[in-house]
């Protein structure tokens, strides 16, 4: 059990600010001033997750926010990634597309049909990929060679 978080003392701007801030019509910031201020009085995360009604862990995280950037850590952040790298390269990509433009039954599967499943089955067994699952963090493309199948671009 992780042991009890609390915010750092409060300034009088801050409290000021966060007794505006559960007045305001954003909803997020109405529950991370709640969050913020239940800290102050020392509640644990716990009673103050059942008080806003989320999780324990977001409450750690706002106060966490607080504590290191002051009220700009209250601000609702992007949820975008902060960066973006293609998961296939040009060449796997165009083996995954040769893959697809054939029959499943090419690859000697019993269907006519491509699924999600089946195409991560059949480009992990041909080589274009490290996982025959499909989870988007777990497909990653062979490095060491091309496709087994002989395609030759």
């Amino acid at each position: 059990m992780k042991p009890p978080i609390f915010i750092r003392p409060l300034t009088d701007d801050e409290r000021r600010q966060l007794e505006a801030d559960r007045r305001t019509a954003d909803a997020s910031r109405v529950r991370r001033a709640q969050i913020v201020l239940a800290s102050a009085q020392k509640l644990s995360p716990k009673p103050i997750a059942q008080l806003v009604g989320c999780s324990v862990q977001t409450i750690r995280n706002v106060i966490h926010a607080f504590n290191t950037r002051g009220m700009a850590g209250l601000e609702k952040q992007s949820t975008r990634p902060k960066t973006v790298a293609p998961v296939l390269d040009a060449a796997h990509c165009d083996c995954l597309q040769h893959i697809l433009h054939q029959s499943p039954r090419t690859y000697d599967k019993p269907t006519g049909v491509w699924t999600l499943a089946l195409a991560a089955e059949v480009c992990y067994e041909q080589g274009v990929t490290h996982s025959s699952g499909f989870s988007g963090s777990e497909v990653q493309p062979r490095t060491d060679s091309l496709p087994k199948s002989g395609f030759a671009g």
